[in-house]
């Protein structure tokens, strides 16, 4: 069986539609916190947020780095 070539020609369009998608799940999980009285809730969604932006920046450096190339 043949290993697939590594083909990023469209990585950089692939990484812009998942951080649109993550701004997406970050303004979702903020609308979501008028929602909820939990106290634990709140902490846990500020902090899967405050970890969608760490990848946010890492994927727009990756965007940047696919097209230097």
């Amino acid at each position: 069986m043949k290993a697939n070539a590594d083909d990023r020609r469209d990585n950089a369009e692939k990484l812009k539609s998942m951080v649109q998608d993550t701004i997406e799940n970050i303004h979702d999980a903020e609308a979501s916190l008028e929602f909820t009285d939990s106290d634990i809730q709140k902490k846990a969604i500020k902090e899967k947020n405050q970890r969608r932006k760490q990848s946010i920046e890492s994927m727009r450096n990756e965007i940047k780095d696919e097209s230097k190339q």
